[in-house]
């Protein structure tokens, strides 16, 4: 059995939408990346190349292995709809802006990916990482990133695995048995 412990970065402190733009995490909750830090196991960890998962893989790696950044456990990419406000985009363009959020799985915001391209992306990282000799991988990514790996163990549809919170510094247990996929704890806060 392989177990994937998966982390989201800090907050951004932002009210923008963040796919692939390069901000940092406020890792200044010192006591928190404390508990985070104790909470986990002695394993492995990566994360994905953005700063803010990088940081905060660094705030928890202490004694652990570091494995490379890997560009594909990034956020889902949001093209033009990047670092914009929600209301912004609604406002600019209410029937695109509907049709991706009642068809996330195939829709698009202009210039970025859908969630099937997020899933495909993120699942090849995964499948990559399950061979690491590591029983146990500490993953630390993004929202988007850790909600694909949930849906492959739920084998629920996108917007219903949307409905899961995963807060900032939560993680995220995910288990594979064989060639089953079972979801642990979701959003735990140390």
């Amino acid at each position: 059995m392989k177990t994937l412990w998966w982390v989201r970065h800090g907050p951004t402190n932002l009210k923008s939408i963040v796919g692939w733009s390069d901000v940092p995490a406020d890792l200044s909750d010192q006591a928190a990346i404390a508990r985070l830090d104790a909470f986990l196991p002695p394993a492995p960890v990566v994360s994905s190349d953005l700063i803010r998962a990088v940081h905060t893989a660094d705030a928890i790696q202490r004694d652990r292995p570091r494995l490379p950044h890997d560009p594909d456990l990034r956020e889902l990419n949001f093209g033009a709809w990047e670092l914009r406000a929600p209301e912004d985009i609604y406002a600019e363009n209410p029937d695109l802006a509907m049709a991706y959020w009642n068809d996330p799985e195939t829709g698009q915001p202009p210039g970025g990916e859908s969630w099937h391209d997020l899933a495909t992306r993120v699942n090849g990282a995964v499948d990559r990482l399950l061979i690491q000799p590591a029983d146990e991988l500490i993953v630390v990514a993004h929202f988007g990133a850790i909600l694909s790996q949930l849906r492959r163990a739920l084998g629920v549809s996108v917007k219903e695995v949307m409905a899961h919170r995963i807060e900032n510094l939560s993680v995220t247990e995910i288990r594979l048995a064989g060639d089953r996929w079972q979801p642990g704890q979701i959003n735990h806060l140390p």
